[in-house]
């Protein structure tokens, strides 16, 4: 049984208003009691989602020197390239300021032990974003493939999923998208390696502790080991167990406080698998973990200010207005 709602897109290739009027209260009531959902029947075909994985898998096993030769640059907002174990720490602060000794504080806490590779446009009007990639002869068709992925993602983002949302908020269909052109989003390729389990039980490691994501939305495709867990509303974690076919979708921080709070922003964790025991080994073990999340943001140098339906006489709004690439630079800067 499936721990989320689950959103099927099936009909909206129907065209009709009604079949789309359906799937956006679907998922906008998703979005308003949870925050989370799994999302079937997106486009994105499974067999491309099982390659990207084979891709991912190949990438991780490169050796250390040579993914190095994409390596994320100091700055969080420069969010491409790969970022060996432990360089990046995502934390959870209860206030979103700078302040240098309550970063450091947040990040000793408990090391993430997981390695990724950020990817984006491959052209972005901002030459400070622009992709990072190994030598083509270290992994020849990687480059090609990623790219690919991430395209596919972009178009359920602007074809299905952000129109989706302001259906359902009862706004125009194009109202997110239009705040979406040149694509901030990002593609990352997540591993979690193989390690003994003992650090982990005794709280030395971790996966990716609880937090809330920054941008607009999330959607996530996992592999069948599974760890993710969404913070319930009784404030207990739920695992949200791969689902073939799906992607685990979540609203953001910015989604959030743009709608008002209208949307939810849901904590959620990654946790590792029980321990292995093995014959052939003295230490019990936890297994590897690949993960594909894609983040949704906004063009950086877009305002975000209320969504006009989510605020009236009866419900003010909260938050004055935000340059998104402000917003987003001072929540990732914090993570490296």
């Amino acid at each position: 049984m499936a721990s989320l709602p689950v959103i099927d897109f099936a009909r909206w290739d129907s065209g009709k208003a009604d079949d789309r009027a359906t799937i956006a209260r679907a998922l906008v009531d998703a979005c308003k009691n949870v925050g989370f959902a799994y999302i079937i029947s997106t486009g994105i075909p499974q067999e491309e989602v099982t390659r990207m994985f084979d891709w991912t898998a190949k990438f991780f096993a490169l050796p250390e020197e040579t993914k190095l030769l994409a390596r994320h640059p100091p700055e969080g907002w420069k969010h491409r390239g790969y970022s060996r174990l432990g360089a990046e720490q995502v934390i959870q602060p209860k206030t979103y300021d700078s302040d240098p000794s309550k970063l450091a504080a947040l990040r000793r806490a408990v090391p993430d032990l997981k390695e990724s590779i950020e990817i984006g446009l491959e052209d972005p009007p901002r030459p400070a974003l622009q992709n990072l990639w190994v030598p083509e002869d270290d992994i020849p068709g990687f480059r090609a493939a990623a790219v690919a992925f991430y395209d596919l993602c972009r178009d359920f983002q602007t074809n299905k999923l952000l129109p989706a949302i302001s259906i359902g908020l009862g706004v125009d269909s194009d109202y997110l998208v239009k705040y979406h052109t040149y694509e901030d989003s990002q593609l990352r390729l997540l591993h979690y390696p193989e390690a003994p389990a003992a650090p982990f039980a005794k709280g030395e490691l971790g996966r990716v502790r609880a937090h809330t994501d920054y941008g607009t939305c999330t959607f996530l495709f996992q592999d069948d080991v599974g760890g993710l867990e969404v913070e319930s509303a009784s404030g207990e974690f739920v695992a949200a167990t791969p689902m073939p076919g799906a992607v685990v979708f979540n609203v953001g921080d910015l989604l959030m406080r743009w709608s008002n709070d209208t949307l939810k922003s849901t904590k959620h964790r990654v946790c590792p698998p029980p321990a292995i025991e093995s014959g052939n080994r003295h230490d019990a073990f936890i297994p590897r973990r690949y993960s594909i999340p894609y983040f949704i943001v906004p063009d950086f140098d877009k305002e975000i200010d209320c969504i006009p339906s989510c605020f009236g006489p009866d419900k003010p709004k909260k938050y004055e207005p935000v340059n998104a690439g402000d917003y987003m630079a001072m929540r990732l800067n914090g993570s490296y």
